[in-house]
Parts: structure tokens; sequence; C-alpha cells
């Protein structure tokens, strides 16, 4: 075999070598550093989280601002940029910071990335501003597009966004953001919780968040910088009974933040850590970052970009036409059998049909409820009685609902859980004296919504205590739309503290007999 001449080979090898040195950098990092997703740091661009490189600036949901003396001679290429700086057990304190940051810096340079017009992207491409873009529409929309700031008002809610970088004081939960030409001056006061049209509950029981437009160059100096937008509402408010957190809470943070594809960090006002133990799944699915408690991660928090409020649509209702995408309550429902890990989609992977009755203490109960559960065993029913004690942890309440075929309760709070039932079941709610319009619109109607079927056993007077309390004759039992005239607290001190339930168990019978039709089954003879 002739030889190839020494010469070419020396000529030949820097440029093999040259190749192959672009090649695996391009495998290496190319997929990652396009300028829709960098972060900047004083000048140096670093990789946005990505589920293949997530140890880069959030790994525990936030890393503090570098400071000018942290970088060595020579920056950290991204491989070993995590290694350099090893992410801290908590949040840092401000305390650890040497150095104030002008708007050149963190906050700064992300603006310039979006606004510079020899960016190799417009902001209609960045894809950040196309997920906020989401969250307004019409005329809101246009503003948001022209100023990089709108706010969606609606009778129950507030709903602001910022596209562009802003400085969250989590001590004062004030929100700077840059002021644009055409941008309202005016700082804006939000409270971030889905009842806002209670006056007195938003001033007792929910920080009011305010947003304060002008020159960010201005504003206080980054303590912690995030590379993911942040949504900022409120634990506060009616916390702590089960159907306000779906319905305040948790729907709406779904409806707000699911299209993020957990790509985002709560700030949570009125932090309650009860409510984040209770909701966990709930929230990790949602976030791949840890929430923030402003009350133990003071300091200023850099973003780039924010939402402050989330949208409301109905009680535990999604509104297809509201959103974008369209989803609904389906949706819903099948993010918390994802949380959950609940495997039972609709009745056709049950076998047996499972009834469970919840069951309460202290008013709204069923005083004979072992007959209830003789006469609805005696139906063909697996019976599964939920005590007060079983209601309190979601995992063990959602494993219990997911192969239960009809859920029957009370009007009440735990019939919020009908958000784990699968496909298909019945909702059986009863429906105690003086409570027919809240029994519908509370529960009957979200029922449909979830592809639930919805029945209603209404109970005679003679079923209800009340009777014995005031006398079949009195205006509590024959005219129970004049007591709720003299106002919430009297009518809901009588229909639903005091009232209990004797339920006509024979009567009751024929309401789960329909129920088992509904399923496609029939009720034993005899």
């Amino acid at each position: 075999m002739e030889k190839v001449p020494r010469s070419l080979v020396f000529v030949a090898t820097p440029f093999i070598c040259l190749l192959l040195v672009s090649l695996i950098y391009t495998v290496e990092f190319g997929f990652y550093l396009t300028p829709s997703d960098e972060f900047t740091i004083i000048g140096y661009h670093l990789p946005r989280w990505s589920p293949s490189s997530a140890t880069i600036l959030d790994a525990d949901c936030c890393q503090p601002t570098l400071t000018p003396s942290t970088f060595p001679a020579t920056f950290p290429s991204p491989t070993n940029f995590s290694a350099n700086l090893p992410a801290p057990a908590t949040f840092p304190t401000p305390a650890n910071f040497s150095a104030n940051f002008s708007d050149a810096d963190v906050v700064g340079d992300e603006m310039k990335l979006r606004t510079n017009s020899d960016a190799s992207h417009t902001e209609d491409e960045d894809p950040l501003y196309l997920l906020l873009k989401r969250l307004v529409k019409g005329e809101d929309q246009t503003q948001l597009e022209a100023t990089g700031f709108a706010c969606d008002s609606k009778i129950r809610t507030d709903v602001c966004v910022s596209s562009r970088p802003v400085r969250i004081d989590t001590l004062t939960m004030k929100v700077y953001a840059p002021l644009s030409q055409g941008m309202p001056q005016a700082s804006r006061i939000v409270h971030p919780y889905a009842i806002k049209d209670d006056e007195a509950l938003m001033n007792t029981s929910v920080t009011a968040v305010q947003i304060l437009p002008g020159n960010i160059t201005l504003s206080p100096p980054c303590d912690y910088a995030h590379n993911v937008t942040a949504v900022i509402f409120s634990s506060g408010g009616f916390a702590g009974n089960i159907f306000h957190e779906f319905n305040e809470i948790i729907v709406p943070l779904f409806v707000t933040s699911h299209h993020f594809q957990s790509r985002l960090q709560f700030i949570l006002t009125d932090f309650r850590p009860e409510f984040v133990a209770k909701y966990d799944k709930i929230l990790s699915h949602l976030s791949s970052y840890e929430v923030i408690n402003p009350a133990s991660n003071g300091g200023i928090h850099c973003f780039p970009g924010a939402v402050v409020g989330l949208h409301y649509h109905d009680n535990l209702a999604i509104t297809t036409t509201e959103v974008p995408e369209g989803i609904s309550m389906l949706d819903f429902k099948q993010f918390l059998r994802e949380s959950y890990n609940l495997k039972i989609r609709d009745l056709s992977q049950t076998e047996k049909p499972v009834l469970v009755l919840i069951s309460r203490q202290g008013s709204r109960a069923f005083l004979n409820e072992d007959q209830m559960v003789t006469m609805m065993t005696e139906l063909g029913f697996s019976v599964v009685v939920a005590k007060p004690d079983m209601m309190g942890n979601l995992d063990t309440v959602a494993e219990m609902l997911n192969p239960c075929s009809v859920l029957v309760g009370s009007h009440g709070a735990g019939l919020t859980n009908e958000v784990f039932l699968p496909d298909g079941a019945v909702v059986v709610q009863v429906v105690g004296w003086g409570l027919e319009w809240v029994s519908e619109y509370y529960f009957g109607r979200p029922a449909t919504g979830m592809g639930l079927n919805y029945l209603e056993y209404k109970i005679e007077a003679e079923e209800s205590s009340l009777t014995s309390i005031y006398g079949r004759d009195h205006p509590v039992i024959v005219d129970p739309a004049s007591v709720q005239s003299q106002g919430y607290q009297v009518g809901r001190a009588i229909y639903l503290i005091q009232q209990n339930f004797n339920i006509d168990v024979a009567r009751f019978r024929t309401t789960l007999v329909e129920a088992l039709g509904l399923l496609g089954r029939s009720a034993p003879l005899g």
C-alpha cells in the first residue's frame, strides 16, 4: 500500500481537529444557547432552565445575584458552571451579597436581549412573551404587545402581566415594572385572590401587591436572580376550607399557569405552610421550583416576566372559550390524576360499584347514618363511610374516590372532592331545607362540567331537625326566603349550622336506584 506523504498529514491534522472540536461543541451546547433561551448576568449569557440543564441557575429555585468579585479570571463554561456554584440547601439571605447592580446588570441585559433591534428574534417570537400573551385578550393583549404590561380586570379578580423584566420586593410586595410609552404611569394595587369584590376580606386576609411602573434603574438592586416567570397569588382569604381552596386558588392557578409547563415560580403571599404541604403534589406539578415565602425569603427578586393574580371563571369551573387552548374541567381532572398518580379515568375500568358516603359531624349530619349504610349495602354497593378524620389528607381522599362510582353527601365543602371522581360517576347531593339554590350553584352545576352525573335528594320538612326546633308552621319552615332576606349570617346560622337530617331511607332508596341506572346497573330484586 502506498504511504501518504507525511507533509499532507501535518497539513490536514489541524483542520481535522478543528472540525472535531466544532462538532463536539455543537452537540454539547448548540441546542441550548439560542437567544430566546438565554438569561443574562453582567454581560454573560447563561442557558435558561430546561429539563436537561436544570442545574444552571435555579436548581433549588434561585441563586444569589453574582458580583464581579465572584467571577474567576476565565468565566466557566456551561458544563462546569454548576460545579463552580453549588446550590445552597436553603434560600441565601441578602447579607450574602456584597455589591449592588444597575439596570445594565441582571435585569437590564435581559431587557436588551428582547428589545435590541439587532437581536436575532423579535418580541413576538420570544417563547416567554408568547406564554404571557395568552393570559390577556382583546385590548389588553394589544397593550401588552405595545408596552410589555397589561391588566385584565373582572368582577372577581385582577390579573396583571409584565412580559418585560421586573424586580419584586417580597418584604413589601412591591413590583417594579419598566415604564414604556403608552403604559399607565400610576401605580396599581392588586389583591391576588379570586374574591376581590369582598372588600372586607381583601382588607383583612389578603395582602395587597403594589405594581410601580417607572425607570427600573432607579428601583432597588437585585438580591436574587431568576430565569423563569414569577406568578404571585395569595393563600389567604378563605383558605382552610377545601371548597374555597380549590375554587379560588387551585383551579384558577391551573388556568393561569398550566401552559408554562412548570417553567415558572410561585410567590405565595399570606404564606400558610399547611396549605403548601396539603397541595404539594399540585404545586410541584405546576412549577419545577420551590414556592417562595415572602416572609422568609425577603429581598429583591428579579424575574424576566411576572403575573400578579389568577384567572377565575366560575365555581369549580373553567370556561373553555376563555382559554386559548380550549381546556376544561376535564383537563383539570386529568391533571389531578397525573399529580396523584391515579389509575382509573372512567367507570369502564371498575367492577363492583363503590359508594362513598361523606359523614359529617356537628351540622348537616345524617342522624340515621347506620340505616342508610344498610340500605346502600343491600342495593349491591361496596360502601365506604368517609369520616371527617379521613378527609383532611388529599392523598387519602384522592385514592379513595378514584374507584368511586357514587358519591353521596349533604351540601358542604366535602363535596368539593368530586374533582377526584372518575368520568361517568354519580354525585348525589342531599339538599337541606332552605339550601336549594346554593346546592345547585356550588356543586350541582359544576359536577356536570366535570363529566359527572348529578342527582339531588331534596329532603322533606319532616327529615330536617329544624322542624323539631321551630315547629312545622314557623317561617323557618314555611317561608325560608323571608328568613334569608334578613342577611347571610341569619340564614347561615339556621340552615347551615343548626340543621341535621333524619333521612327517609325508603324514599332515598329510590334516588340510589336511579343512580344505579345511570351506571348501567339495576337494583337487586326484592
